[in-house]
C-alpha cells in the first residue's frame, strides 16, 4: 500500500505524504500537520498510509510469529542462541521479546493513521459519498487492527481518537476485552453501511461492504456468539459476489490476485519500490542458494510432520502448500519442510508480489457451517463443507453427528488455510488449543503446563515501564 507514514504508537508520531493513486505505492514529499488534512487528496493519501500499515511486520509481515509458530502447524528457525521465535513455540515467553513490541507499536501506529482519517475528515470540503466511504474504509482497518490486537494481548488500551500529543498516551489504560469487541462490532457495522460492493480500476483491493460483514461473522464466532455469525455471514454466502476458484493452487499466483474468491487481501506490489512482500524469502529453506526462490531463504516458519499428515492421501492442497524437499545445485535432494504458497519471483530480496489474503471465501463458507453447526443446524452445515471439498476432488463427508462436525470443520480450516494465519486463532476460539498443544508438547518431549494464562500472550514490558499505573501485565507472565 501506500508509504504515507504516519508513525505512531501511543506515545510517538510523524508524518510523510505519498502518492493518491490506491497502487501507486511510490513515496513522495514530506508533509507536516498544520498544512497538511485539508483536501480531499490528502484525506486518500492518509488513508492509503493506513493501509499500508497493515504490511508493518507486527501486523502482516511477521503474522505468522503469532498466528502460525503456536499452533501445531509450523516450527521456528534456530540460529545460534536466537530463541526469540522459540518462545512462541514452546511457550516460555519473556515480557521483552520484541515480536511483542513490534506486534503492539505497529498496530497502534496503524490505528492512529485510522483515527486521523476519522477526526480530520468531517471538516474537509469534499464530495459527501466519498467522505462517507473512507470514514467506512477507516473504521474497517480499524476494526481489523483491534481484532488481531485483541486476540493477541487480551485487555487494551482502546485509542478511538487521534494523539496529538504525546502526553496523551499516559491517560490511557487497558480496557476489557468486552469493551474492545463492542467498539470493534461497531466499526464494522458503520463500515458495512458505508462500503460499496466492490471496486475496479486502481481502487481494488479496497476494504468492501462484504469485507467487512466476512470480518465482524469472524468477530461474532470468536466470541461465540454463533447466531448472530450465522446470521451475517449468510449475507455474505447469499450475495453471491465471491466465489471459489476452480483450482486450488491458481489463488496463490500473483495473477490472480484479488480474484473473486478474495475477501480482502494485504496488498504488495514488487519493483523496487519497498513495497514488495517477503514471504517466499522468509519462508524458504535455509541454505538453499536460489533452488527454491531467487536470492535463498530464512527458513522461517517451517511446516511439521503432524500438519503433513492431516491432509488426505490424494488432498491436492497438500502439494499446492508446501514441498518436504528440494534439489540443491549440485543435484542433491535435501529433505526440508518449506512453504510454498508465496513463491513469486522477487525483484530483489524479499522484494515479491504475492500478497496475503486476510479473509477469503473458502474462509466464510467453512466459518458459515461451523455457525450452523454450533446452532444445532448440521444438515445445513454439511454442504458448506462439501463445497470446500468438491473444489479439491475430495469425496463428500456423510451424516456427521454435530461433534463430529466440529472436528471435520477444525480439520478442513487446517488444510485449506495452512500458512494463512488461522491455525493458533481457531485452536483458541473453538477451546482446543489446550488439548492439541499439551499433545504437541509431550510429541516433541517438552514437560510443561499449559493453562488458559497461555492464550494470551503477555504485554510488552516497554508498555508496562512507560505507564505503570495504567498498564498491567497479563496473569502468568
Amino acid at each position: 500500500m501506500k508509504k504515507s507514514y504516519i508513525l505512531a504508537s501511543l506515545l510517538s508520531l510523524s508524518l510523510a505524504s505519498c502518492r493518491e493513486q490506491f497502487l501507486d505505492l511510490a513515496p513522495i514529499a514530506q508533509a507536516n500537520t498544520a498544512s497538511f488534512f485539508k483536501t480531499q487528496s490528502d484525506m486518500i493519501i492518509t488513508l492509503n498510509g493506513a493501509y499500508g500499515a497493515l504490511q508493518f511486520a507486527g501486523q502482516y509481515g511477521q503474522n505468522y510469529v503469532f498466528s502460525e509458530i503456536p499452533s501445531d502447524d509450523t516450527t521456528p528457525v534456530l540460529s545460534g542462541s536466537v530463541t526469540d521465535q522459540d518462545e512462541f513455540d514452546k511457550f516460555y515467553l519473556r515480557t521483552t521479546n520484541p515480536f511483542l513490541v513490534t506486534r503492539w507499536n505497529d498496530g497502534y501506529r496503524g490505528i492512529y493513521r485510522t483515527n486521523v482519517v476519522i477526526d480530520r475528515i468531517a471538516g474537509v470540503t469534499m464530495d459527501e459519498t466519498l467522505k462517507k466511504r473512507l470514514v467506512g474504509e477507516a473504521k474497517f482497518l480499524r476494526a481489523l487492527m483491534y481484532f488481531n490486537l485483541v486476540r493477541t494481548f487480551g485487555d487494551l488500551p482502546l485509542v478511538l481518537t487521534e494523539i496529538t500529543d504525546p502526553t496523551q498516551g499516559y491517560e490511557y489504560g487497558r480496557s476489557p476485552v468486552a469493551d474492545v469487541y463492542a467498539q470493534i462490532t461497531k466499526d464494522l457495522t458503520d463500515a458495512e453501511a458505508a462500503l460499496p460492493e466492490r471496486y475496479t480500476g486502481a481502487d481494488i483491493g479496497r476494504a468492501t461492504r462484504g469485507a467487512a460483514k466476512s470480518l465482524l461473522g469472524k468477530v461474532y464466532m470468536t466470541q461465540r456468539k454463533y447466531a448472530e455469525a450465522a446470521t451475517k455471514l449468510k449475507e455474505v454466502v447469499d450475495a453471491n459476489t465471491y466465489d471459489l476458484l476452480p483450482v486450488y493452487a491458481d489463488l496463490f499466483r500473483p495473477a490472480n490476485k484479488n480474484s473473486r474468491e478474495s475477501i480482502f487481501e494485504v496488498q504488495y506490489k514488487k519493483g523496487s519500490l519497498g513495497e514488495g512482500s517477503n514471504f517466499g524469502n522468509t519462508y524458504a529453506p535455509e541454505n538453499s542458494g536460489n533452488a527454491v526462490i531467487q536470492f535463498g531463504g530464512g527458513g522461517n516458519n517451517r511446516p511439521t510432520p503432524d500438519l503433513e499428515q492431516a491432509f488426505e492421501a490424494n488432498d491436492p492442497r497438500r502439494a499446492a502448500s508446501f514441498a518436504t524437499s528440494y534439489v540443491n545445485s549440485s543435484g542433491t535432494r535435501i529433505d526440508y519442510y518449506y512453504i510454498r504458497k508465496y513463491l513469486d519471483a522477487p525483484t530483489v530480496n524479499g522484494d515479491a508480489e504475492d500478497n496475503f489474503y486476510v479473509l477469503r471465501y473458502a474462509d466464510v463458507l467453512l466459518l458459515y457451517a461451523e455457525a450452523l453447526n454450533e446452532t444445532g443446524r448440521t444438515a445445513e452445515a454439511l454442504p458448506l463443507l462439501n463445497r470446500v471439498r468438491k473444489r479439491v476432488g475430495l469425496a463428500d463427508k456423510t451424516a456427521l453427528s454435530q461433534a463430529d462436525m466440529r472436528l471435520a470443520l477444525e480439520q478442513e480450516r487446517r488444510v485449506e488455510l495452512a500458512f494463512e494465519g488461522h491455525r493458533w486463532f481457531d485452536l483458541v476460539r473453538t477451546g482446543r488449543a489446550l488439548p492439541v498443544l499439551q499433545a504437541k508438547a509431550a510429541a516433541i518431549g517438552i514437560k510443561t503446563n499449559l493453562t488458559q494464562n497461555n492464550l494470551v500472550f503477555p504485554v510488552p514490558q516497554s508498555q508496562i515501564d512507560i505507564n505503570p499505573s495504567k498498564i498491567s501485565q497479563n496473569p502468568g507472565y
